[in-house]
């Protein structure tokens, strides 16, 4: 029995060895933090795009239906377009006053799914988590977005989060990806 779990255990372990010692680990893959708060616009807007996906026109119209989600939910949504490491980073804080009301949607394809959300906690109570991963599977995945086009993914999304953060609260709250 002693030499059977030995014959287990030491492949297990070589090849955790051979995973830590070559290459990044997970851990060394994630990307730095960037904080440029040159690349922030110069007045306040809900959507900042670096990256230069969206027209001015797709712009103002998801600007406008994230003033109507505030007004409705009193949830903010937040968009930012960039291509890692052209990004304001850690700057948009501030800049966007992210609290537990904010949802901070980056729409970023070097990060392989175009779709990334930093929810708040207030957010988290009311949107089931498992809407952000469905979300991003559907409109995020690189099929859709290289065939549809990044604007088209980011468009998506808003107007399927919007469509969630309307329904009442429940049980069956966020169920569909429209």
């Amino acid at each position: 029995m002693e030499r059977a779990k030995r014959s287990v255990l030491l492949p297990a372990a070589l090849s955790l060895s051979i995973a830590l010692s070559s290459g990044p680990t997970l851990l060394q893959a994630r990307p730095e933090g960037v904080n440029k708060p040159e690349l922030l616009p110069r007045s306040y807007t809900p959507v900042i795009d670096v990256a230069g996906f969206l027209s001015e026109g797709q712009e103002g119209r998801i600007a406008q239906e994230i003033k109507e989600i505030e007004e409705l939910t009193g949830f903010k949504l937040r968009v930012l377009a960039q291509n890692y490491p052209n990004t304001p980073g850690l700057a948009i804080r501030e800049f966007w006053k992210v609290d537990d009301n904010t949802i901070v949607f980056v729409a970023d394809p070097s990060l392989g799914n175009i779709l990334n959300f930093n929810v708040g906690a207030s957010v988290d109570l009311n949107v089931p988590r498992s809407f952000w991963s469905r979300l991003a599977g559907q409109y995020g995945n690189v099929f859709y977005w290289r065939e549809k086009g990044e604007d088209a993914s980011i468009e998506a999304a808003v107007a399927a989060i919007s469509s969630c953060l309307r329904e009442p609260p429940g049980p069956r709250a966020c169920s569909t990806i429209n």
